[in-house]
Parts: structure tokens; C-alpha cells; sequence
């Protein structure tokens, strides 16, 4: 049976309704899965005649009334805006009130066993902080919602994978939320997720914090006194685990197929190699010809994957955003839904 997938529609001022529609376009997906739009019925129809799709758009209640059909956008409807109800490209709480209302009931659905995995489209974080839902992300949303209290955010692309120990924070903080059992629980996820995607035995990497991890306790003592700690008990538990390598480096040689994936410390030291890797820009048109990378959030009782970028609210409306990123996010969804349901 093909795998039920929700995806939710974003912000309704940002590209996420244009990526979602463009996505399902292509015939394969419905080969493999049955994908549900949660959203908005006048956001989805705009987004499919500026993108000038011949989709039909039909409602339904729940998703075990979706029939999985090619050229049929199945929705689930909040209701949540009328119609020209909202402006593209501008922040406002009553879009990010909707997008967190399409989060919330993808999440019910998946909870219940409803959807076997949840995909997202881009919000936008201050327009959701605007509607009263004070988080700093998708990642710290799922984590609450579904009372999960060891979550982390995994970012994987065909030339690179990372997970990360610390996510939205400021850098000034990084270091007093580096804990040895963080570091451990996110190298256990480290290998969760490498399985869920393929990889029975993972070889993973633990990156420093400091230049040169540190030189011996020359630039901070964080690695000696946090990380290896964490790296010694996870070997004892017979995880393939290695660090800590220099942060300049430990990218360079996942890339080159030595690591199957890297721990990184905190959000930029994560996303700034994978992107770098998989994000390719016309210099000439300023566009992307390139959008490579999935965001995962791992430690859920469910799956959630999502585009690795934000609600380019310069490009939404138009017509011309890259939907690369939410093709490859529902695939690593049914990756990761097919390998669940062998374990079971």
C-alpha cells in the first residue's frame, strides 16, 4: 500500500502553496505515495493558476477519503483565510496563525496514526511569533506538540548529511546548551535516522566547537570536558562514532564519503556546508537553478520532513520558485515511512 503523506501548506504569504502544487505535479510521487494537502482552499487554487497547472482541487475530510490520483490536489481545508484574504510577501499574524493551524492538525493526524509521515512547507518565524505561537522554528513546534522532549534537527542531501546539537539560539549561547548528554542523545539519533534512511551500520563524525577542537585546551576546554565524554559512552554502545574532528575539515571528508554523516555543534555550522554543497545560484537571473537538502526533525513519535529553505516571501506569487527541495523532502518522508513499517 502507498504511504499516506501530509503536507503542510506554509505560510500563505511565502512560496510554500507554489512549491506544494509544483511538487505534486509530477506523476511519479503518485506512484509511491498518497499525498494530502493541509492548507487552504484559496491559497492552493491561486497558487496552481500563477503557476499555470491544470490540477483540480478536491476537498476531503480526512485522509483515509484520499484516493491518491494524479492531477487531483487532495486538500484538507481549514478555512483559515478567505479568499484574497492575505498579501504575498508580507508578514502578518493571521498567516502565521494559519500556518501553525495546518502544523497542528497534520500533527493530530500523524499522532493518530492517520498519516504515516508529515511534510512542511516554510513558515515564517516572526509572523508566527506575531500570532502568539512563540517558537523559534519548526523543529521546537514538533518537539512540543508531540511532547517530545529529546528532539534534533537533521539536514540530508545527496552529498552531505548533518544533524545538529543546537539549533535556534544565539551564538553567544551555543556553548551552555553543549551538554555531554546532548551530545551523546544526538549521536544515537545520529544512527536512528542513518537506519530509518538505508544505512544499516552509519559511520558518523562529531564535529568540534572550537578552531581546531580546541588545541588541547588552547582555544576552550568544550571539547575534552563535553564532547569526548559524550563520544566514549556512545562507542561503549557500540555506535561507529569518531571526533572529535575539526569543524574546517570533518565537512570536507563526509563529502568525500568518508562519514555517512556529521554531529555539527550549532545551526551554521551545519547548514553553511550543506548548502554550500547542494544550493546553486544563476548569477545573471539571481535565482536559484539549485535547491538540494531536506530538514528533518529526529526524536518525534512520528516522521516530519521539510523543505531546507525559508518562505522567500521576494519570490511568492510569482510563479518561478524552485520546488526541487519539497520533491526531495517527500521522498526522504516515504524513505523513512517504508523503513518504520519494516522494523514494525
Amino acid at each position: 500500500m502507498r504511504p499516506i503523506i501530509g503536507i503542510t501548506m506554509g505560510d500563505p504569504a511565502g512560496i510554500g502553496a507554489e512549491v506544494t502544487v509544483k511538487a505534486l505535479n509530477r506523476k511519479i510521487l503518485y506512484r509511491q505515495c498518497i499525498p494530502v494537502v493541509i492548507g487552504d482552499y484559496a491559497a492552493i487554487e491561486d497558487a496552481i493558476r500563477f503557476c499555470n497547472l491544470s490540477s483540480s482541487i478536491r476537498c476531503i475530510d480526512h485522509p483515509d477519503h484520499a484516493t491518491g490520483t494524479y492531477g487531483i490536489l487532495e486538500l484538507i481545508d481549514l478555512h483559515c483565510l478567505p479568499k484574497e484574504g492575505w498579501k504575498y510577501q508580507e508578514v502578518s499574524a493571521s498567516c502565521g496563525e494559519a500556518a501553525f493551524m495546518y502544523i497542528r492538525e497534520a500533527i493530530s493526524l500523524a499522532m493518530k496514526g492517520s498519516l504515516n509521515a508529515v511534510v512542511t512547507a516554510p513558515i515564517n518565524k516572526e509572523a508566527l511569533n506575531l500570532a502568539g505561537h512563540h517558537y523559534s522554528g519548526h523543529t521546537e513546534l514538533f518537539c512540543d506538540l508531540t511532547g517530545s522532549k529529546n528532539c534534533a534537527m537533521l539536514l540530508i542531501s545527496k552529498t552531505l548529511n548533518v544533524i545538529h546539537v543546537t539549533t535556534h539560539v544565539a551564538l553567544r549561547d551555543v556553548v551552555n546548551h553543549i551538554t555531554s548528554e546532548r551530545v551523546y542523545q544526538v549521536i544515537r539519533m545520529a544512527e536512528e535516522s542513518m537506519i530509518l534512511l538505508g544505512i544499516p551500520t552509519p559511520r558518523i563524525a562529531v564535529a568540534g566547537l572550537n578552531p581546531h577542537c580546541s588545541e588541547h585546551g588552547l582555544f576552550g576546554d568544550e571539547e575534552s570536558n563535553k564532547i569526548v565524554p559524550a563520544i566514549e559512552r556512545a562507542k561503549k554502545q557500540g555506535i561507529n562514532v569518531e571526533g572529535p574532528i575539526s569543524p574546517d575539515i570533518v565537512f570536507v571528508k563526509a563529502c568525500a564519503g568518508l562519514y555517512d554523516i556529521v554531529v555539527a555543534m550549532y545551526h551554521d555550522q551545519g547548514h553553511i556546508p550543506l548548502k554550500l554543497a547542494n544550493f546553486k545560484i544563476n548569477s545573471v537571473s539571481n535565482s536559484f537553478t539549485s535547491l538540494g537538502g531536506v530538514n528533518c526533525t529526529v526524536g518525534l513519535p512520528i516522521i516530519r520532513t521539510s523543505v531546507d529553505h525559508g518562505t522567500a516571501f521576494d519570490r511568492a506569487g510569482k510563479g518561478c520558485s524552485n520546488e526541487n527541495s519539497m520533491v526531495e523532502a517527500i521522498k526522504a518522508a516515504l524513505k523513512m515511512a517504508r523503513h518504520t513499517n519494516k522494523e514494525k
